[in-house]
């Protein structure tokens, strides 16, 4: 027995040995004190706090990101950390010490800013390196060529940068690499031919850069490769049918480059790819029939803004794992069927607009959760499964506003060979035959018309007179829309919509019952109110179905009873991606009414400008990217509803607080319940300047004219003046406040003078050379909207142009600057402006009609804008928006001295 336990004894001490052993080996300790002078002098020239590394304990146990091996350093990960107070007042590429941590296999930056060059001895003292990441870092100038020399290296991020010059050939000597993401960054030149070396490489990104040249064949030799990114640069040429032998490729992004040709038929070897994105480019010809597999593992297809034409391949109608088609802005023509789409999914997106496309609409459509079908020519009523999650603007359809007119659809049906039935009705309209005789006839006719317009106008012209006396005498009510078709009776519990109102409430979502939204917010407590409204306090809340909401409380005891339904009127008949999603409506009760809205997690501008964080630096502030990208989606909002609604719609409450963010900072703007029809006639201005009245929009502020777009752009120059100085409050500061900001801003803000802008710069901004231009002609653009002369301030379609390319503001259009540069926030688009300077007395100059396919613009995407401008023919000229060109001249900004507000 006792031997028994000398045996049980020994064997937990051996087992004590072994696991104190294991403990030590795992505890590894840095044995090099030429290593430990390394980490400490790195410590010093990045300037790391003391919690991160404490300088007394052993940094492979104690210190945080550092790993070690063998007594040696072999990983450093420094992402996400934060620079001492000194350390930040002159941050810089200090890794020199690094030198000699000769084991070094990774090396993890992401994140934590390192403004200057690599060093050119990377790539020949880190022979050992593996893994390489210095994203988001502020790096700049050229890659050194040596890092071709660490064949060890398997992963390599220098995406979001500002490195220039172009793409070293010597990066194909990394044979081992299996992710290259050089994206976001501003190279030039050619993609290397060198790259068809890196066989095993997975992920090549180098999209949002300014590579211009064709796209290597010897990309379709990286077997491997399951994600290829191109977009976002200047690439020509056509597409190498060598692309189709990724049999592993996964995702391909083509977008935004200038790739021509027609599509190659061996992209059908791609039988893996589930994300296929060649939209906005030169493309063109038709589709091959056999381009998409079967079967196919196709999610997404956007092959936008080009210029394909005949039919689509039935096959791509029929994929069952489709979830978003986007074929607009194109000259594809036939009918949807409903033999052909057939389409399982009850989730998909389709985007058909900007088309040819004719006949009736297809009850198979019920089958999208939403379709864009505008711009075509579709014929027939409306059916019901269609009129909630559709834009159907400019076809062929009955009971809608803004259609073609009878004459253009006749005569484009009968181009096609088809009959148009004038919605069933008797005596259809057909196009008048054209006749090879009666000249004569003509002249006398034309003769006759000419003389009579010459009394028509001049009896125009004096009716107009007495219409302005009217109108100035006696005023005009406020418009709102007018009601589209039948409307949907009044669900019970609501008050009757005011006079000029009809709602069609079964497009508005879902109707939810008053004991949801009690279960959603927690009986309505004070821990989830957003805040007080004032047309309704918001409560944020989760549905049913998880998701998160926000929810309008509106007490109609002390709200304006017929503000909610004025609000709902507006989300019936108006639908954008720049407004927030009303999701449902609940009316049960008698004295309160509640809208639920999709909930955006970022909040609003006023409450993300600055954002408060754990750190000992307390707040953190949007870097300008973010802020211009947002600058772009409140003008895209704002343009859209100024430009595409017929008549034009003010917001009137423009403001930070009604920009809302999403989980990308993409726009939505909100605060939609005061939002009215432009007062009075949209050309009244034009008409008043030609005949030399008085106008009533040129009057001070005891006029206060909020119900015109004039009064819209005014707010926005507020909200552009507190994304450049990041001083909260300007855009919704009175006239009194307004004024004070103005007395100390606006003398910083001029056209001939970069420099001064600096005075007024948010200090929390990180800006270069290149940006703090975009700074300033932000600041310039936000001046001119300040004007207060109404007239004199630029449309909202002019701003939107003018933040989406933002050097062209303040650069000389003659001068030999490198072409407009553009990154991942900015939306795409290559309407060139004249230069500010080109001529001091220019208010507002009209552009030139641009070419643009037949039937206006449809639903501009998060971020992107390709309509603005364009115009209506009936030729079908169908090039792409992004690439026009047109000699538009923003207006000048106004005299220094006017400085006051006025609406």
């Amino acid at each position: 027995m006792a031997d028994q336990r000398s045996v049980l004894a020994l064997k937990f001490l051996l087992l004590v040995l072994f696991f104190e052993s294991t403990f030590e080996q795992q505890q590894e300790r840095l044995t090099s004190p030429i290593e430990r002078a390394a980490l400490l002098g790195l410590r010093s020239s990045l300037g790391l706090r003391s919690r991160d590394w404490p300088i007394k304990a052993d940094p492979c146990s104690i210190w945080n990101g550092i790993k070690c091996e063998n007594g040696s350093v072999s990983e450093i990960n420094i992402s996400g950390f934060k620079r001492t107070r000194l350390g930040s007042q002159n941050p810089q590429f200090g890794v020199d010490s690094l030198v000699n941590l000769t084991r070094l296999k990774s090396f993890n930056a992401s994140g934590f800013y390192l403004p200057g060059s690599i060093p050119d001895w990377f790539g020949q003292r880190l022979v050992y390196l593996q893994a390489l990441d210095l994203s988001s870092c502020l790096i700049s100038n050229a890659i050194p060529g040596s890092l071709g020399n660490l064949t060890s290296l398997t992963v390599l991020y220098l995406h979001d940068n500002n490195l220039t010059g172009m793409i070293p050939s010597s990066l194909g000597q990394l044979v081992g690499l299996s992710v290259l993401d050089l994206s976001s960054n501003m190279f030039t030149g050619s993609i290397p031919v060198s790259f068809g070396s890196l066989q095993n490489l997975t992920r090549l990104d180098i999209s949002m850069n300014f590579l211009f040249g064709s796209v290597p064949p010897g990309i379709g030799m990286l077997s491997k490769l399951q994600y290829l990114n191109l977009s976002i640069n200047d690439l020509s040429s056509s597409i190498p049918a060598q692309l189709g032998d990724l049999r592993n490729l996964v995702d391909l992004d083509l977008s935004f480059n200038s790739l021509s040709g027609s599509l190659p038929a061996e992209l059908r070897g791609l039988r893996n790819l589930q994300r296929m994105l060649i939209g906005i480019n030169l493309l063109g010809g038709s589709l091959p029939v056999n381009l998409f597999p079967v079967p196919s593992q196709l999610q997404t297809v956007v092959l936008k803004s080009n210029g394909f034409i005949g039919a689509v391949p039935d096959v791509l109608w029929s994929m069952p794992r489709l979830r978003l088609l986007d074929i607009s802005g194109n000259n594809f023509t036939g009918m949807l069927s409903n033999a052909s789409l057939n389409t399982n999914t009850t989730t998909a997106e389709l985007n058909v607009s900007q088309n040819l496309f004719y006949g009736g609409l297809t009850p198979v459509l019920r089958r999208f959760s939403f379709v864009d079908l505008s711009g075509n020519y579709f014929e027939g009523r409306v059916p019901d499964f269609v009129s909630g999650n559709a834009s159907l603007v400019s076809n062929c359809l009955q009971n809608l506003s803004n259609q073609r007119s009878l004459l253009n659809c006749t005569s484009f049906y009968t181009e096609k060979g088809l009959i148009f039935d004038n919605f069933g009705l008797p005596n259809s309209t057909q196009p008048p035959a054209r006749e090879n005789s009666g000249k004569s006839k003509r002249k006398v006719v034309i003769l006759v018309s000419v003389l009579g317009g010459f009394g028509l106008i001049l009896l125009l012209v004096i009716l107009i007179v007495l219409l302005l006396f009217f109108i100035r005498k006696t005023g005009n009510k406020t418009q709102r829309g007018v009601g589209v078709g039948p409307a949907t009776p009044v669900p019970s519990g609501s008050s009757p919509p005011p006079p000029g109102v009809s709602i069609d409430f079964s497009s508005l979502g879902d109707t939810y019952t008053y004991q949801q939204l009690l279960l959603a917010t927690g009986d309505f407590s004070d821990v989830n109110l957003i805040k007080y409204g004032h047309s309704g306090d918001l409560y944020k809340g989760i549905s049913e179905s998880g998701i998160p909401v926000v929810i309008k409380k509106i007490d109609l005891e002390s709200h304006r009873k017929e503000a909610y339904l004025l609000e709902l009127d507006f989300f019936s008949k108006v639908s954008n991606p720049r407004l927030v999603p009303l999701l449902g409506l609940c009316l049960e009760k008698e004295n309160e009414k509640f809208l639920i809205y999709k909930h955006m997690p970022n909040g609003d501008l006023s409450s993300s400008l600055y954002r408060k964080t754990n750190s000992e630096d307390g707040l953190k502030s949007l870097d300008w990217i973010t802020r211009l990208k947002i600058a772009i989606g409140a003008a895209e909002g704002l343009s859209y509803l100024h430009h595409e609604c017929t008549p034009p719609i003010v917001h009137r409450d423009v403001q930070a607080s009604s920009i809302l963010l999403d989980d990308k900072f993409e726009v939505r703007l909100g605060s939609l319940s005061e939002v009215c029809t432009q007062e009075g006639d949209t050309h009244h201005s034009r008409i008043t300047r030609f005949l030399r009245l008085p106008q009533s929009l040129e009057q001070g502020t005891s006029g206060s004219l909020t119900t015109t777009c004039a009064y819209d752009v005014y707010c926005f120059g507020k909200v552009l003046l507190e994304l450049v100085t990041g001083k909260l409050g300007i855009s919704a500061s009175s006239d009194a406040q307004l004024k004070e900001f103005s007395e100390q801003i606006l003398p910083f803000i001029s056209i001939y003078d970069k420099e001064l802008v600096i005075k007024i710069v948010d200090p929390s901004l990180i800006i270069d050379e290149d940006l703090l231009e975009e700074v300033w002609a932000m600041a310039i653009v936000a001046r001119s909207c300040l004007n207060p002369k109404p007239s004199r301030r630029p449309l909202m379609r002019y701003i939107l142009k003018a933040l989406e390319n933002p050097l062209k503001v303040v650069r000389e259009e003659n001068s030999g600057s490198a072409r407009l540069r553009t990154t991942s926030s900015r939306s795409w688009n290559g309407s060139l402006f004249g230069s500010w300077r080109h001529s001091s007395s220019d208010v507002a100059v009209i552009p030139a009609a641009s070419s643009a396919r037949p039937g206006g613009g449809s639903f501009k995407q998060s971020g992107t804008s390709n309509s603005q401008g364009s115009g209506q023919n009936g030729g079908g000229d169908h090039s792409s928006s992004h690439r026009r060109h047109s000699r538009e001249i923003f207006p000048e900004p106004y005299d220094e001295q006017d400085v006051e507000k006025q609406d």
